[in-house]
C-alpha cells in the first residue's frame, strides 16, 4: 500500500455532489489516511462524523483520530442487540481515547417492535428489523451532517468490491468517505498489532465481523469477512451502505 501526501487544488463543488465525489476520488487516489482525515476536518469540522461498529477498521480510525488529535464526532448504532463484548469494548475506547460516543438508537423498543411485528423480527424479516433499528436512526442522525466517514473496505465482501473512497449517499444526503477502502484485512490486523490496539475478543473465536448478537455467527474456514452475518438468509448488508451513488474515476 503506497500513498503520497500530494493533494492538488481544492475543488469542492457543493452544488453538484456527484461531480464533487468524482473529483475527490481523482485528487485523493494516492492519499494516506492521515492526509484524508486532516483535510476533511479542516473543511467540514463539526459537520462530519465517523461511524463505527467497533470492528477492526473502527479500531484503526479511532486510533488515528486520537494520534492526530482531531476531535471528530464518533457515533455508533446501538440496536440494543449488540454483544456484551461490543459494549465493553466501547467503554474501553471511550476511556482510552477520551471519546464521548454519540449513541444512535431507534425510539422503538424491542418490546414495542415485538408487539407490532411479532417476536424475533430479525429471524422472520431481517431487512425490516435493520431498517427500524439502523437505517432510519442513521438517516435521522445524519440530517445535520455533510460528511459520514466509515470503515468500509473492498475486501470485506463481494458486495463491497466496487466501493469508492468518496461516494454520494443519496438517502442520507451526505458525502460518504471510506478512507480504508484500499486496505486489506492483513494490513488492518498489522496496524492493530503494531499499536497494540484493543479489539473485540470475539475476533479470536471465529467472528471476523461482529454485528447484532442474534444475526452474527462464527465462520469456519476461508470465507468473506462478513459471511457470518445473517446466516441462513441471502442478506449480506444491514442497509446503511446500500444507498450510495457509485461514481466512476
Amino acid at each position: 500500500m503506497t500513498y503520497t501526501n500530494q493533494i492538488t487544488q481544492d475543488k469542492w463543488i457543493d452544488e453538484d455532489p456527484i461531480a464533487l465525489v468524482r473529483q475527490l476520488n481523482l485528487e485523493f487516489s494516492k492519499a494516506d489516511l492521515e492526509t484524508i482525515l486532516k483535510y476533511i476536518w479542516e473543511k467540514y469540522g463539526n459537520e462530519m462524523a465517523i461511524g463505527t461498529g467497533f470492528g477492526l477498521s473502527g479500531a484503526v480510525l479511532m486510533h488515528k483520530l486520537y494520534d492526530l488529535q482531531l476531535p471528530v464526532t464518533v457515533f455508533y448504532l446501538d440496536t440494543n442487540l449488540l454483544f456484551r463484548q461490543t459494549y465493553e469494548l466501547a467503554d474501553k475506547y471511550a476511556e482510552q481515547y477520551d471519546i464521548h460516543f454519540d449513541k444512535v438508537s431507534t425510539e422503538v423498543s424491542l418490546e414495542e417492535q415485538a408487539d407490532k411485528y411479532g417476536e424475533k423480527l430479525w429471524l422472520k424479516n431481517p431487512d425490516s428489523c435493520c431498517n427500524i433499528r439502523k437505517v432510519i436512526p442513521l438517516q435521522n442522525y445524519l440530517k445535520d451532517k455533510k460528511i459520514w466517514i466509515t470503515g468500509v473496505r473492498r475486501d470485506q465482501s463481494k458486495s463491497r468490491k466496487n466501493t469508492k473512497m468518496f461516494e454520494w449517499d443519496e438517502l442520507n444526503q451526505v458525502i460518504k468517505i471510506n478512507p480504508l477502502v484500499d486496505w486489506d484485512v492483513s494490513e488492518v490486523w498489522a496496524y492493530i498489532k503494531i499499536y497494540e490496539l484493543p479489539y473485540n475478543p470475539l475476533h479470536d473465536h471465529g467472528y471476523p465481523s461482529i454485528g447484532c448478537q442474534p444475526c452474527t455467527k462464527p465462520v469456519i474456514g476461508d470465507a468473506d469477512e462478513r459471511d457470518g452475518r445473517w446466516s441462513g438468509h441471502t442478506k449480506t448488508e444491514c442497509g446503511i451502505h446500500l444507498t450510495t451513488q457509485k461514481t466512476t474515476d
